[in-house]
């Protein structure tokens, strides 16, 4: 299945000085592409919360940062899945400008229960979540 796809801009905002996207920022801009790839999967994290008292958090990032970012750039970032655990996501993301590779991370998200404890993904999540992979 092909990457998903998230568009954005750099503001003024989210550089430093120099006019460069500051490194914090690339974990907004992947974040955001994250919430939108679910949203594509037809998966509500709200309503997940609310029925089945569970969401998502980040357990672990590892990045690089390859090349910067510049106030005015238009960027995407591709998500792709790299596997699926009992209560476990991983993902693969980039961030792009034109065709050359700004950024790269390995996401490891874990679902959580109301309590803070790490919660089974249920039976239909998982299907939505592994239904690219196959």
């Amino acid at each position: 299945m092909p990457p998903h796809r998230f568009t954005t801009r750099v503001y003024y905002e989210d550089t430093d000085l120099a006019g460069i996207v500051y490194y914090a920022n690339y974990l907004k801009f992947i974040e955001r592409a994250r919430t939108e790839w679910v949203a594509s999967l037809g998966v509500d994290q709200m309503a997940l919360k609310a029925r089945e008292g569970i969401v998502f958090a980040v357990r672990r990032v590892e990045a690089d940062f390859l090349r910067p970012a510049r106030f005015g750039d238009d960027l995407v970032v591709e998500t792709v899945l790299h596997s699926l655990g009992g209560a476990r996501i991983v993902l693969d993301q980039i961030v792009l400008r034109g065709g050359e590779r700004l950024f790269a991370a390995i996401v490891t998200l874990v679902c959580l229960a109301e309590d803070g404890h790490a919660a089974r993904l249920p039976a239909d999540l998982r299907a939505r979540l592994s239904g690219p992979l196959h």
